[in-house]
C-alpha cells in the first residue's frame, strides 16, 4: 500500500509540472457529461397554462429556474415570463437552426473537460450543460469572472449554463440593430457572438472557477501577468484551437502584435508607469476596446495587456521549466516579472 500511495504522488507530480509543450494523450481520460435542453423545455411550455408549466419545469431543473426567471430574465410574475416568451421566442425559434442538435458542441466541450481532468484530477467538472435562450440586452449585467470580465455563460452547482443569444453568428438581424449595437454590445464584440467561441468562453469559466483572478485592483502590469496566467491554461484546455479564438483577436491583430511584440512592448514601458493603478490607464490595455489607444487603429487589437501577459508567462517558464500549474498561478506577478527579465526584440 505504501509503494502505491508513493507511486501515485509521483504521477501527480508529473501531471502537475509546466513541461506542456507536448499535447497529453487524453484518450483513456472520462469525463460524464450530459445536456440538458432547457431553452427546448421553456419554449416548448404551453402559455395558456403557465404555473403548471413553471411547475414542470421546477421538477426538472430545481437548480436553474429559479435563477433564470429572477436573475436572468429578470421577472417576477407569470405575465413577465409570458411576455418574456413572446418577445424571445423569434430568438429561440433562430438559435434552433444552428443548436437543434447540441452534439457536437457537447463533444467539443466533453475533450476540453479531459484537458481538464489531466491537469487538475481533483477538480470537480460539470456534469451537464444547459443552453438557455435569455434575454439580448443581459450582456449589460451578465455575471463577471473574478478579474470582472463579462461572460455570456454561467456556472451551476453541477453545470455549466450556456446563453445561445449570444451565439448566433455574427450577421444575426439583433447583432446588426443599431440601438442593440449602441447601447448593448458594438460590433467588435459581437463579431466573436458565434458557435466556434463558445468552448472557449466555457474554459474561461473553468479556468477561473479553478483560479480566481481577484488583480482588478492591482496595478497594470499584475493585471497583464493575471490575465496572462490565465491565457496560459487555457492553452491547456485547448491545445487545437485557433490563438484568434482564443485571444479574441481577429487574424490581421494577431499577426500584427506577433510581428510588432517589441516595439510596442516599448511603446508601453515608455509611455506608462507598469505599476500604475489609474483605472483609465488599465483600461487602455485590459478589457474590451476596438483597437489600443496609442497604437494603430487598423492593427491593434483591444485588451492588449493579457497577451503581453502571455509572453511573460512564456519567458519566465524557460526558466523555470518545473514549476507546477498550481505554483506558477499562485506566483507573485511581481516576482514572475523580475524573474522573467521580459526583453523582446
Amino acid at each position: 500500500m505504501r509503494y502505491s500511495v508513493i507511486l501515485v504522488s509521483f504521477l501527480l507530480f508529473l501531471i502537475a509540472c509546466t513541461n506542456l509543450d507536448d499535447k497529453p494523450d487524453i484518450s483513456n481520460i472520462e469525463v460524464d457529461l450530459r445536456t440538458d435542453r432547457f431553452d427546448k423545455d421553456f419554449f416548448s411550455a404551453d402559455t395558456t397554462r403557465l404555473s403548471t408549466e413553471m411547475q414542470r419545469l421546477e421538477a426538472k431543473y430545481p437548480e436553474l429556474l429559479r435563477v433564470f426567471i429572477q436573475s436572468i430574465i429578470g421577472v417576477e410574475n407569470e405575465q413577465g415570463i409570458y411576455d418574456f416568451y413572446r418577445q424571445y421566442k423569434p430568438v429561440y425559434d433562430s438559435a434552433q437552426i444552428i443548436y437543434s442538435d447540441f452534439s457536437a458542441v457537447e463533444a467539443d466541450i466533453e475533450k476540453a473537460l479531459k484537458y481538464v481532468k489531466y491537469y487538475f484530477p481533483e477538480y470537480e467538472l460539470p456534469k451537464k450543460i444547459i443552453p438557455v435562450v435569455g434575454p439580448m440586452n443581459s450582456m449589460n449585467d451578465m455575471a463577471r469572472m473574478g478579474n470582472g470580465e463579462l461572460t455570456p455563460n454561467f456556472i451551476g452547482p453541477d453545470f455549466i449554463g450556456i446563453s445561445l443569444q449570444f451565439y448566433l453568428g455574427r450577421d444575426f438581424s439583433w447583432y446588426n440593430d443599431e440601438y442593440f449595437i449602441t447601447n448593448v454590445v458594438p460590433r467588435f464584440r459581437s463579431r466573436r457572438f458565434s458557435r466556434e467561441y463558445i468552448v472557449a468562453d466555457v474554459m474561461k469559466l473553468i479556468a477561473d472557477d479553478i483560479f480566481p483572478d481577484k488583480s482588478n485592483t492591482r496595478p497594470l502590469v499584475e493585471q497583464m501577468i493575471e490575465r496572462g496566467k490565465h491565457w496560459w491554461l487555457i492553452d491547456r484546455f485547448l491545445p487545437d484551437t485557433p490563438d484568434t479564438i482564443k485571444t479574441g483577436y481577429t487574424r490581421r491583430q494577431l499577426d500584427w502584435v506577433r510581428e510588432n511584440e517589441g516595439l510596442i512592448w516599448s511603446h508601453i514601458i515608455k509611455s506608462e508607469n507598469l505599476y500604475d493603478l489609474t483605472p483609465a490607464t488599465v483600461q487602455v490595455y485590459i478589457g474590451e476596446a476596438p483597437f489600443t489607444q496609442g497604437l494603430s487603429q487598423e492593427d491593434s487589437p483591444g485588451n492588449i495587456g493579457p497577451w503581453f501577459g502571455l509572453q511573460i508567462i512564456k519567458k519566465y517558464l524557460e526558466k523555470n521549466p518545473g514549476i507546477s500549474i498550481a505554483d506558477l498561478m499562485k506566483k507573485p506577478a511581481r516576482e514572475i516579472l523580475e524573474e522573467a527579465k521580459y526583453k523582446p526584440k
